[in-house]
Protein backbone atom coordinates (compact mmCIF):
# COMPACT_ATOMS: atom_id res chain seq x y z
CA UNK A 1 0.00 0.00 0.00
CA UNK A 2 1.77 3.28 -1.25
CA UNK A 3 2.14 5.85 1.19
CA UNK A 4 1.90 8.94 -0.89
CA UNK A 5 -1.42 8.54 -2.72
CA UNK A 6 -2.57 7.91 0.23
CA UNK A 7 -1.40 10.73 1.89
CA UNK A 8 -2.99 13.40 -0.65
CA UNK A 9 -6.12 12.22 0.09
CA UNK A 10 -5.27 11.83 4.24
CA UNK A 11 -3.95 15.32 4.63
CA UNK A 12 -7.11 16.87 3.40
CA UNK A 13 -9.57 15.01 6.06
CA UNK A 14 -6.58 14.70 9.08
CA UNK A 15 -3.66 16.44 10.49
CA UNK A 16 -1.25 14.09 8.49
CA UNK A 17 2.76 14.51 8.45
CA UNK A 18 4.56 13.10 6.09
CA UNK A 19 5.81 9.49 6.43
CA UNK A 20 2.51 8.52 8.14
CA UNK A 21 -0.01 7.66 5.25
CA UNK A 22 1.00 4.11 5.10
CA UNK A 23 0.91 3.54 8.71
CA UNK A 24 -2.45 5.16 8.66
CA UNK A 25 -3.39 3.38 5.76
CA UNK A 26 -3.30 -0.01 7.20
CA UNK A 27 -4.29 0.69 10.80
CA UNK A 28 -7.53 2.01 8.83
CA UNK A 29 -7.72 -1.41 6.53
CA UNK A 30 -7.44 -3.57 9.96
CA UNK A 31 -9.85 -1.85 11.83
CA UNK A 32 -12.50 -1.48 8.68
CA UNK A 33 -12.08 -5.39 8.17
CA UNK A 34 -12.69 -6.18 12.19
CA UNK A 35 -15.76 -3.74 12.31
CA UNK A 36 -17.69 -5.22 8.97
CA UNK A 37 -16.89 -8.86 10.57
CA UNK A 38 -18.52 -7.86 13.66
CA UNK A 39 -21.08 -6.05 11.83
CA UNK A 40 -22.36 -8.46 9.35
CA UNK A 41 -22.96 -11.00 12.96
CA UNK A 42 -23.91 -8.11 15.37
CA UNK A 43 -27.43 -8.01 14.10
CA UNK A 44 -27.79 -11.83 14.18
CA UNK A 45 -26.90 -11.76 17.22
CA UNK A 46 -29.53 -9.12 18.71
CA UNK A 47 -32.17 -11.00 17.05
CA UNK A 48 -30.96 -14.51 18.55
CA UNK A 49 -30.98 -12.83 22.70
CA UNK A 50 -34.60 -11.12 21.44
CA UNK A 51 -35.68 -15.04 20.09
CA UNK A 52 -34.85 -16.28 23.22
CA UNK A 53 -36.52 -14.09 24.82
CA UNK A 54 -36.65 -10.62 26.13
CA UNK A 55 -36.47 -11.91 30.18
CA UNK A 56 -33.62 -13.84 29.54
CA UNK A 57 -31.23 -11.65 28.45
CA UNK A 58 -29.92 -10.85 32.05
CA UNK A 59 -29.08 -14.42 31.80
CA UNK A 60 -27.52 -14.24 28.73
CA UNK A 61 -25.44 -10.60 30.20
CA UNK A 62 -24.35 -13.22 33.30
CA UNK A 63 -23.30 -15.62 30.34
CA UNK A 64 -21.07 -13.24 28.89
CA UNK A 65 -19.60 -11.86 31.89
CA UNK A 66 -18.58 -15.34 33.10
CA UNK A 67 -16.85 -16.24 29.54
CA UNK A 68 -15.09 -12.78 29.64
CA UNK A 69 -13.53 -13.72 32.97
CA UNK A 70 -12.49 -17.48 31.90
CA UNK A 71 -11.04 -16.50 28.89
CA UNK A 72 -9.44 -12.80 29.78
CA UNK A 73 -6.70 -15.01 31.64
CA UNK A 74 -5.79 -16.90 29.03
CA UNK A 75 -5.65 -13.94 26.87
CA UNK A 76 -3.29 -12.40 29.18
CA UNK A 77 -0.96 -15.54 29.16
CA UNK A 78 -0.36 -15.12 25.16
CA UNK A 79 0.52 -11.98 25.47
CA UNK A 80 2.80 -12.60 28.34
CA UNK A 81 4.56 -15.47 26.77
CA UNK A 82 4.28 -14.23 22.64
CA UNK A 83 5.48 -12.06 20.23
CA UNK A 84 2.78 -9.10 19.65
CA UNK A 85 2.46 -10.39 15.97
CA UNK A 86 1.66 -14.08 17.20
CA UNK A 87 -0.51 -13.34 19.62
CA UNK A 88 -2.69 -11.00 17.86
CA UNK A 89 -3.00 -13.50 14.85
CA UNK A 90 -3.98 -16.10 17.44
CA UNK A 91 -6.19 -14.59 19.06
CA UNK A 92 -8.19 -13.58 15.79
CA UNK A 93 -8.12 -17.07 14.76
CA UNK A 94 -9.72 -18.77 17.54
CA UNK A 95 -12.79 -16.72 17.01
CA UNK A 96 -12.39 -17.48 13.44
CA UNK A 97 -12.60 -21.03 14.05
CA UNK A 98 -15.32 -20.48 16.48
CA UNK A 99 -17.27 -18.80 13.11
CA UNK A 100 -16.75 -22.01 11.64
CA UNK A 101 -17.98 -24.05 14.16
CA UNK A 102 -21.38 -21.69 14.48
CA UNK A 103 -21.84 -21.93 10.32
CA UNK A 104 -21.78 -25.53 11.10
CA UNK A 105 -24.30 -25.73 13.42
CA UNK A 106 -26.74 -22.96 11.81
CA UNK A 107 -27.41 -25.29 9.43
CA UNK A 108 -28.45 -28.07 11.43
CA UNK A 109 -30.12 -26.86 14.36
CA UNK A 110 -33.93 -26.48 14.24
CA UNK A 111 -36.54 -26.15 16.78
CA UNK A 112 -35.51 -25.57 20.72
CA UNK A 113 -31.67 -26.60 19.69
CA UNK A 114 -31.81 -23.39 17.31
CA UNK A 115 -33.02 -20.83 20.06
CA UNK A 116 -30.69 -22.36 22.34
CA UNK A 117 -27.91 -21.88 19.82
CA UNK A 118 -29.00 -18.77 19.32
CA UNK A 119 -28.23 -17.72 23.47
CA UNK A 120 -24.87 -19.42 23.02
CA UNK A 121 -23.84 -17.24 19.74
CA UNK A 122 -25.12 -13.87 21.69
CA UNK A 123 -22.89 -14.84 24.84
CA UNK A 124 -20.23 -15.72 22.07
CA UNK A 125 -20.52 -12.66 19.91
CA UNK A 126 -20.85 -10.31 22.84
CA UNK A 127 -16.77 -11.73 23.75
CA UNK A 128 -16.20 -11.59 20.34
CA UNK A 129 -16.53 -8.32 19.97
CA UNK A 130 -15.27 -6.60 22.92
CA UNK A 131 -11.50 -9.34 22.05
CA UNK A 132 -11.21 -8.23 18.88
CA UNK A 133 -11.68 -4.51 18.73
CA UNK A 134 -9.44 -4.58 21.76
CA UNK A 135 -6.39 -6.16 20.73
CA UNK A 136 -7.03 -3.70 17.70
CA UNK A 137 -6.48 -0.50 19.94
CA UNK A 138 -4.07 -2.22 22.44
CA UNK A 139 -2.19 -2.82 19.37
CA UNK A 140 -2.49 1.10 18.45
CA UNK A 141 -1.83 2.80 21.41
CA UNK A 142 1.01 1.29 21.74
CA UNK A 143 2.18 2.11 18.47
CA UNK A 144 1.44 5.80 18.70
CA UNK A 145 2.14 8.45 20.70
CA UNK A 146 -0.10 10.79 22.61
CA UNK A 147 0.57 13.76 20.27
CA UNK A 148 -0.49 11.20 17.19
CA UNK A 149 -2.98 9.96 18.79
CA UNK A 150 -4.71 12.94 19.29
CA UNK A 151 -4.51 13.75 15.66
CA UNK A 152 -4.66 10.44 14.33
CA UNK A 153 -7.14 8.15 16.50
CA UNK A 154 -10.57 10.22 14.97
CA UNK A 155 -9.68 9.53 11.81
CA UNK A 156 -8.49 5.94 11.85
CA UNK A 157 -12.14 5.15 14.39
CA UNK A 158 -13.78 6.19 10.89
CA UNK A 159 -12.55 2.86 9.90
CA UNK A 160 -15.11 1.41 11.86
CA UNK A 161 -18.04 3.51 11.15
CA UNK A 162 -17.53 2.35 7.61
CA UNK A 163 -17.22 -1.04 8.74
CA UNK A 164 -20.21 -1.04 10.39
CA UNK A 165 -22.15 0.82 7.44
CA UNK A 166 -20.86 -1.95 5.12
CA UNK A 167 -21.42 -4.66 7.13
CA UNK A 168 -24.69 -3.57 8.44
CA UNK A 169 -25.93 -3.02 5.47
CA UNK A 170 -24.80 -6.00 3.82
CA UNK A 171 -26.76 -8.45 6.57
CA UNK A 172 -30.45 -6.17 6.16
CA UNK A 173 -29.95 -6.79 2.38
CA UNK A 174 -28.82 -10.35 2.19
CA UNK A 175 -30.01 -12.03 5.51
CA UNK A 176 -33.34 -13.05 4.18
CA UNK A 177 -31.83 -14.53 0.51
CA UNK A 178 -28.32 -16.39 2.10
CA UNK A 179 -29.21 -16.95 5.27
CA UNK A 180 -27.18 -16.88 8.71
CA UNK A 181 -24.35 -19.42 7.81
CA UNK A 182 -23.34 -17.40 4.48
CA UNK A 183 -23.15 -14.16 6.72
CA UNK A 184 -20.75 -16.13 8.93
CA UNK A 185 -18.50 -16.88 6.46
CA UNK A 186 -18.08 -13.39 5.48
CA UNK A 187 -17.18 -12.68 8.63
CA UNK A 188 -14.43 -14.63 8.68
CA UNK A 189 -12.83 -14.05 5.61
CA UNK A 190 -13.15 -10.47 6.86
CA UNK A 191 -11.03 -11.51 9.91
CA UNK A 192 -8.66 -13.10 8.12
CA UNK A 193 -8.23 -9.65 5.85
CA UNK A 194 -7.35 -7.81 9.76
CA UNK A 195 -5.02 -10.59 10.43
CA UNK A 196 -3.32 -9.90 7.25
CA UNK A 197 -3.19 -5.74 7.95
CA UNK A 198 -2.03 -6.31 11.27
CA UNK A 199 0.82 -7.69 10.18
CA UNK A 200 1.75 -5.37 7.57
CA UNK A 201 0.70 -2.28 10.63
CA UNK A 202 3.13 -4.15 12.89
CA UNK A 203 6.02 -4.43 9.97
CA UNK A 204 5.84 -0.16 9.67
CA UNK A 205 5.61 0.36 13.55
CA UNK A 206 9.18 0.74 14.11
CA UNK A 207 8.37 4.08 12.46
CA UNK A 208 5.87 5.49 14.65
CA UNK A 209 7.84 4.14 18.26
CA UNK A 210 9.40 7.07 20.16
CA UNK A 211 13.18 7.06 20.51
CA UNK A 212 13.85 5.08 23.45
CA UNK A 213 11.42 2.67 21.90
CA UNK A 214 12.67 2.52 19.25
CA UNK A 215 16.42 1.74 20.50
CA UNK A 216 18.04 -1.19 20.47
CA UNK A 217 17.54 -1.53 23.83
CA UNK A 218 14.11 -1.81 24.06
CA UNK A 219 14.15 -5.23 23.66
CA UNK A 220 15.46 -8.26 25.70
CA UNK A 221 18.56 -9.72 23.38
CA UNK A 222 19.29 -6.19 21.59
CA UNK A 223 16.18 -6.41 19.32
CA UNK A 224 12.69 -3.97 18.83
CA UNK A 225 10.57 -4.41 22.17
CA UNK A 226 7.83 -5.37 19.57
CA UNK A 227 9.13 -8.37 19.12
CA UNK A 228 9.27 -9.74 22.21
CA UNK A 229 7.10 -11.14 24.80
CA UNK A 230 5.61 -8.37 27.00
CA UNK A 231 5.99 -10.54 30.23
CA UNK A 232 4.40 -10.50 33.45
CA UNK A 233 2.04 -12.47 35.07
CA UNK A 234 -1.48 -13.77 34.08
CA UNK A 235 -3.52 -11.92 36.18
CA UNK A 236 -1.37 -8.79 35.69
CA UNK A 237 -4.23 -6.68 34.50
CA UNK A 238 -6.28 -7.21 37.63
CA UNK A 239 -3.47 -6.31 40.07
CA UNK A 240 -2.29 -3.17 38.38
CA UNK A 241 -6.05 -1.82 38.06
CA UNK A 242 -6.45 -2.26 41.33
CA UNK A 243 -3.04 -0.33 42.51
CA UNK A 244 -3.41 2.24 39.99
CA UNK A 245 -5.99 5.28 40.92
CA UNK A 246 -5.67 6.51 37.32
CA UNK A 247 -6.67 2.98 35.76
CA UNK A 248 -9.50 2.60 38.71
CA UNK A 249 -10.53 5.90 37.07
CA UNK A 250 -11.14 3.97 33.80
CA UNK A 251 -12.50 1.23 35.26
CA UNK A 252 -15.28 3.61 36.47
CA UNK A 253 -15.50 5.30 33.23
CA UNK A 254 -16.13 2.32 31.79
CA UNK A 255 -18.72 0.74 34.11
CA UNK A 256 -20.71 3.75 33.92
CA UNK A 257 -21.55 3.71 30.16
CA UNK A 258 -21.99 0.44 30.37
CA UNK A 259 -24.60 0.20 32.73
CA UNK A 260 -26.10 3.32 31.05
CA UNK A 261 -25.93 1.72 27.53
CA UNK A 262 -27.38 -1.42 29.33
CA UNK A 263 -30.44 0.65 30.06
CA UNK A 264 -31.00 1.98 26.89
CA UNK A 265 -30.36 -1.39 24.83
CA UNK A 266 -33.49 -3.55 27.27
CA UNK A 267 -35.82 -0.67 26.11
CA UNK A 268 -34.80 -1.04 22.65
CA UNK A 269 -35.03 -4.99 23.12
CA UNK A 270 -38.73 -4.30 24.60
CA UNK A 271 -39.95 -1.95 21.55
CA UNK A 272 -38.56 -4.26 19.29
CA UNK A 273 -40.30 -7.49 20.85
CA UNK A 274 -43.54 -5.68 20.91
CA UNK A 275 -43.18 -4.24 17.03
CA UNK A 276 -42.08 -7.33 14.96
CA UNK A 277 -43.08 -10.85 14.94
CA UNK A 278 -40.65 -12.23 12.51
CA UNK A 279 -36.98 -13.20 13.40
CA UNK A 280 -35.83 -12.06 9.54
CA UNK A 281 -37.75 -8.65 10.03
CA UNK A 282 -36.14 -7.94 13.50
CA UNK A 283 -32.84 -8.72 12.41
CA UNK A 284 -33.14 -6.01 9.53
CA UNK A 285 -34.36 -3.83 11.81
CA UNK A 286 -31.43 -3.93 14.21
CA UNK A 287 -29.17 -3.83 11.21
CA UNK A 288 -30.89 -0.51 9.64
CA UNK A 289 -30.41 1.29 13.75
CA UNK A 290 -26.78 -0.08 13.43
CA UNK A 291 -26.62 1.67 9.57
CA UNK A 292 -28.14 4.81 10.88
CA UNK A 293 -25.63 5.14 13.81
CA UNK A 294 -22.49 4.50 11.20
CA UNK A 295 -23.66 6.85 9.00
CA UNK A 296 -24.24 9.71 11.49
CA UNK A 297 -21.19 8.86 13.23
CA UNK A 298 -19.14 9.10 9.62
CA UNK A 299 -19.33 12.78 9.44
CA UNK A 300 -18.06 13.55 12.71
CA UNK A 301 -15.12 11.09 12.90
CA UNK A 302 -14.07 12.43 9.38
CA UNK A 303 -13.56 16.01 9.99
CA UNK A 304 -14.37 16.85 13.69
CA UNK A 305 -13.01 14.41 15.99
CA UNK A 306 -9.28 14.68 15.88
CA UNK A 307 -9.66 19.11 15.58
CA UNK A 308 -12.14 18.76 18.64
CA UNK A 309 -9.25 16.76 20.97
CA UNK A 310 -6.82 18.99 19.53
CA UNK A 311 -8.95 22.05 19.74
CA UNK A 312 -10.47 21.40 23.67
CA UNK A 313 -8.35 18.97 24.85
CA UNK A 314 -8.89 15.15 26.53
CA UNK A 315 -10.96 16.75 29.74
CA UNK A 316 -13.66 17.99 27.44
CA UNK A 317 -13.97 15.48 24.94
CA UNK A 318 -14.47 12.98 26.97
CA UNK A 319 -17.33 14.30 29.12
CA UNK A 320 -19.34 15.01 25.81
CA UNK A 321 -21.22 11.48 25.66
CA UNK A 322 -21.76 11.82 29.91
CA UNK A 323 -23.45 14.92 29.42
CA UNK A 324 -25.23 14.15 26.57
CA UNK A 325 -26.41 11.15 28.58
CA UNK A 326 -27.30 12.86 31.69
CA UNK A 327 -29.54 15.13 29.18
CA UNK A 328 -31.67 11.95 27.26
CA UNK A 329 -32.14 10.57 30.64
CA UNK A 330 -34.10 13.21 31.81
CA UNK A 331 -35.80 13.87 28.06
CA UNK A 332 -36.75 10.01 29.12
CA UNK A 333 -37.75 9.79 32.67
CA UNK A 334 -40.44 13.40 31.39
CA UNK A 335 -41.38 11.59 27.99
CA UNK A 336 -40.73 7.72 28.11
CA UNK A 337 -42.22 6.85 24.70
CA UNK A 338 -40.62 4.54 21.38
CA UNK A 339 -39.38 7.74 19.86
CA UNK A 340 -37.12 9.12 22.59
CA UNK A 341 -35.91 6.04 23.53
CA UNK A 342 -34.97 5.11 19.38
CA UNK A 343 -33.41 8.68 18.89
CA UNK A 344 -31.72 9.17 22.13
CA UNK A 345 -29.84 5.73 21.44
CA UNK A 346 -28.96 6.64 18.25
CA UNK A 347 -27.66 9.71 18.80
CA UNK A 348 -25.54 8.20 21.82
CA UNK A 349 -24.26 5.86 20.33
CA UNK A 350 -22.96 8.03 17.27
CA UNK A 351 -21.29 10.49 20.12
CA UNK A 352 -19.67 7.70 21.83
CA UNK A 353 -18.14 6.13 18.38
CA UNK A 354 -17.59 9.48 17.29
CA UNK A 355 -16.12 11.49 20.08
CA UNK A 356 -15.48 9.38 23.39
CA UNK A 357 -13.87 5.98 22.26
CA UNK A 358 -11.58 7.47 20.00
CA UNK A 359 -10.83 9.93 22.93
CA UNK A 360 -11.13 6.85 25.77
CA UNK A 361 -8.33 5.33 23.69
CA UNK A 362 -5.72 8.67 24.06
CA UNK A 363 -6.12 7.63 28.01
CA UNK A 364 -3.87 4.76 27.34
CA UNK A 365 -1.04 5.82 25.22
CA UNK A 366 0.30 7.10 28.90
CA UNK A 367 0.70 4.15 30.43
CA UNK A 368 3.40 1.31 30.54
CA UNK A 369 2.93 -1.52 27.41
CA UNK A 370 1.98 -4.45 29.67
CA UNK A 371 -0.99 -2.22 30.83
CA UNK A 372 -1.60 -1.08 27.09
CA UNK A 373 -2.47 -5.28 26.55
CA UNK A 374 -3.41 -6.51 29.66
CA UNK A 375 -5.07 -4.06 31.91
CA UNK A 376 -6.78 -2.45 28.55
CA UNK A 377 -8.21 -5.88 27.96
CA UNK A 378 -9.49 -6.49 31.36
CA UNK A 379 -11.23 -3.06 31.55
CA UNK A 380 -12.59 -3.36 28.39
CA UNK A 381 -13.86 -7.22 28.59
CA UNK A 382 -14.38 -7.58 31.96
CA UNK A 383 -15.11 -4.72 33.66
CA UNK A 384 -16.89 -3.72 30.34
CA UNK A 385 -19.17 -7.10 30.83
CA UNK A 386 -19.51 -6.33 34.59
CA UNK A 387 -21.31 -2.90 34.20
CA UNK A 388 -23.03 -4.80 31.24
CA UNK A 389 -24.64 -7.05 34.30
CA UNK A 390 -25.07 -4.69 36.55
CA UNK A 391 -27.80 -2.58 34.01
CA UNK A 392 -28.99 -5.55 33.09
CA UNK A 393 -29.94 -7.13 36.15
CA UNK A 394 -30.96 -3.43 37.15
CA UNK A 395 -33.03 -3.14 34.18
CA UNK A 396 -34.91 -6.81 35.09
CA UNK A 397 -35.60 -5.88 38.73
CA UNK A 398 -37.03 -2.30 37.93
CA UNK A 399 -39.14 -4.52 35.32
CA UNK A 400 -39.97 -7.06 37.90
CA UNK A 401 -41.93 -4.29 40.25
CA UNK A 402 -43.82 -3.12 37.48
CA UNK A 403 -42.11 0.07 36.63
CA UNK A 404 -41.94 1.34 33.27
CA UNK A 405 -39.03 3.56 31.05
CA UNK A 406 -39.47 6.75 33.11
CA UNK A 407 -38.34 4.94 35.97
CA UNK A 408 -35.33 3.06 34.78
CA UNK A 409 -34.27 7.09 33.27
CA UNK A 410 -35.01 8.95 36.90
CA UNK A 411 -32.36 5.94 38.47
CA UNK A 412 -29.87 6.57 35.52
CA UNK A 413 -30.05 10.55 35.83
CA UNK A 414 -27.61 10.93 38.72
CA UNK A 415 -25.38 8.04 37.84
CA UNK A 416 -24.73 10.07 34.34
CA UNK A 417 -23.62 12.66 36.18
CA UNK A 418 -21.64 10.80 38.32
CA UNK A 419 -20.04 10.09 34.92
CA UNK A 420 -19.95 13.60 34.06
CA UNK A 421 -17.23 14.14 37.10
CA UNK A 422 -15.51 10.82 36.80
CA UNK A 423 -14.69 11.35 32.32
CA UNK A 424 -13.77 15.24 33.54
CA UNK A 425 -11.36 13.73 36.34
CA UNK A 426 -9.57 11.09 33.74
CA UNK A 427 -9.56 13.87 31.07
CA UNK A 428 -7.15 16.26 33.06
CA UNK A 429 -5.37 13.22 34.67
CA UNK A 430 -4.16 12.56 31.33
CA UNK A 431 -3.45 15.71 30.26
CA UNK A 432 -1.00 16.36 33.55
CA UNK A 433 0.57 12.81 33.05
CA UNK A 434 1.34 13.99 29.52
CA UNK A 435 2.78 16.80 30.51
CA UNK A 436 5.11 15.43 32.87
CA UNK A 437 6.01 12.01 30.35
CA UNK A 438 6.99 14.99 28.01
CA UNK A 439 9.24 17.05 30.50
CA UNK A 440 10.70 14.21 31.56
CA UNK A 441 11.82 12.54 27.85
CA UNK A 442 13.16 16.04 27.42
CA UNK A 443 15.38 16.39 30.22
CA UNK A 444 16.49 12.85 29.71
CA UNK A 445 16.87 12.72 26.12
CA UNK A 446 16.63 9.01 25.73
CA UNK A 447 16.43 5.73 27.78
CA UNK A 448 13.50 4.33 29.82
CA UNK A 449 10.51 5.41 28.90
CA UNK A 450 8.65 8.16 30.92
CA UNK A 451 5.12 6.30 30.48
CA UNK A 452 6.26 3.10 32.53
CA UNK A 453 4.05 3.75 35.08
CA UNK A 454 0.88 5.04 36.18
CA UNK A 455 0.72 6.56 39.49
Amino acid sequence: MDAEPSRGLLSRLVSIKPGEGAMVAWAFLYLFAVFSAYYVIRPIRDEAGVAGGVANLSWLFTGTLVAMMAVNPLFAALVARLARSRFIGITYRFFMLNLLVFLLLFRIATGDANVWLGRAFFVWTSVFNLFVVSVFWAFVVDVYSTEQSKRLFGFIAAAATLGGILGSSLTAAAVKFVGVPFLLLVSIVLLEVGVQASRRLGALSDAFQTPAARAPSAGPGGGPAAEHPIGGGVMAGLTHVMRSPYLLGIAGYMLLYTILSTFLYFQQAEIVDRTFTDRAARTAFFARIDLLVNVLTLGGQLFLTGRVIKRVGVAWTLTFVPALTAVGFLWLGLMPIAAIVVGFTVLRRAGNFAFARPTREVLFTVVSREDKYKAKSFLDTVVYRLGDQVGAWSSSLVTMAGLGAGAIAWVAVPLACAWVGNAWWLGRRQERLTERSTGRSADSGSGRSSTETVP
